[in-house]
Order: structure tokens, then C-alpha cells, then sequence
């Protein structure tokens, strides 16, 4: 089994076919007509959420609100909403992707796999020696996944983590978006900004960074991001 993946969608057509494809490729698939229903049937056994957001009883966005208050599983949108500001919205309360309809089967299947991968890398149990980086009142433990800041533990998801640890393998260095989006996502980078730009709030806003005196990430104008040396 690949994983378990709850899917919220109020289409029944659209719930079938991507529940065929994603059993067909070895998930196991927990579906969901309306948001009350989803919330009932998350538990820590779901690995990933896939959530429309004009759902009836209780929308998309208020289920993904709910899920982060215990978990930092993956969640992907994928909605008729196509907004930026939809978007921006999904993506600053916790969302890890955001797919518009009509969508490619493909594409889908493609992104949750690329997810659950960094996922159950974030979450492993590999028996390897683990570093730890130590950076102005910052500790991340590369092997246990944990992170401090002055000695508080703070809850990052899998991209907010790889993001902190790219910036303290190389402290100083001005990385563009670009390269933060093809290192972290481990995708190709079609010049949307606002996915880096909404993680790197998340992140500052986690780590109580301060964005116009930044202690730990400050923006450099025109060029991108950088951990203060």
C-alpha cells in the first residue's frame, strides 16, 4: 500500500474517476462528499488530503484550517477557484499545492506522489547519522526532524523544513526563488513567486522573525532570500 489519501470532493464523477486512478496506482482512498464528513473520517492513519473548496456543510478551507491544528500532512487543493487571491489564501493557512480545474488526471497523480515522497522522507526512519545545525538561537536535528528557536520546539510541515535546512547549509548565501522552488519542490519553475513568497511568511512567521527587521531570513531586493550569516 502506498498510502492512504483522503479525497474531498462534492462531484461524484470527479471523486470516481480519481479514485480509480489513484487504487489503480496502489492508494488507498477515503472519500468525502461534504467537509463535516471529511473531518470525521481524518485520523492519523491518512497520509495525504486532497480537498475541493465549495463543498457543502463546511467548505474546503475551514477543513484544511481544522487538520492543522493536529497535523502537517500534505494538502492539495484542487478547486474550480481561481482566484490568486483563492490561492494565496489556501496556501498561507497551510496548503502544499494548489490545482485548478478542469485538471490532468496525470498531473494530479504526479503532485501527490511528489508529496508523499518528500513526505515520507520528511517523516522517515532512516538509520543514518543525523547533523544538527546550530544558527542564532536556531537548532534543527536533520535525523530526529525537529526543530528549536531558543530552546522552543516549533512545528514546521516537510516544505517549511527543507526551506530552513537548504538556508542553513549555506548561511549568507542569496538564493532566487527559482532555486529555492527547483530544490525544494523538486519541480520545474514556471515563475510563480507566490508559492516561495507565501512559505517563506509561514516560515518566518513560525520561526517569530520579523519581517522588516529580519533576525533570520531578510529579503534582498530584486534577487531573492538569504539566512542572515
Amino acid at each position: 500500500m502506498n498510502g492512504k489519501i483522503l479525497l474531498l470532493e462534492d462531484d461524484r464523477d470527479i471523486l470516481n474517476l480519481l479514485t480509480l486512478h489513484l487504487e489503480n496506482e496502489g492508494y488507498q482512498v477515503v472519500g468525502a462528499f461534504d467537509g463535516l464528513d471529511a473531518l470525521e473520517k481524518f485520523d492519523d492513519s491518512i497520509h495525504l488530503a486532497v480537498l475541493d473548496v465549495m463543498v457543502p456543510q463546511m467548505d474546503g478551507v475551514e477543513v484544511l484550517k481544522r487538520i492543522r491544528k493536529t497535523s502537517t500532512i500534505p494538502v492539495l487543493f484542487l478547486t474550480a477557484k481561481t482566484d490568486e487571491t483563492d490561492k494565496l489564501t489556501a496556501l498561507g493557512i497551510g496548503a502544499d499545492d494548489y490545482i485548478t480545474k478542469p485538471f490532468s488526471v496525470m498531473e494530479v497523480l504526479y503532485r501527490i506522489k511528489a508529496h508523499l515522497r518528500r513526505n515520507y522522507q520528511y517523516n522517515g526512519t532512516s538509520q543514518s547519522v543525523g547533523n544538527i545545525f546550530s544558527h542564532n538561537g536556531i537548532e534543527m536535528d536533520i535525523h530526529k526532524k525537529t526543530v528549536s528557536v531558543e530552546g522552543k520546539e516549533v512545528l514546521l510541515n516537510a516544505k517549511e523544513f527543507e526551506l530552513l535546512q537548504y538556508f542553513l547549509e549555506n548561511p549568507g548565501r542569496v538564493f532566487t526563488k527559482k532555486q529555492l522552488y527547483e530544490h525544494v519542490w523538486d519541480d520545474l519553475y514556471y515563475g510563480d513567486s507566490n508559492t516561495i513568497m507565501v512559505h517563506i511568511s509561514r516560515l518566518r512567521e513560525k520561526l517569530g522573525d520579523d519581517k522588516k527587521e529580519p533576525r533570520y531570513i531578510r529579503t534582498i531586493k530584486s534577487l531573492g532570500y538569504r539566512l542572515e550569516p
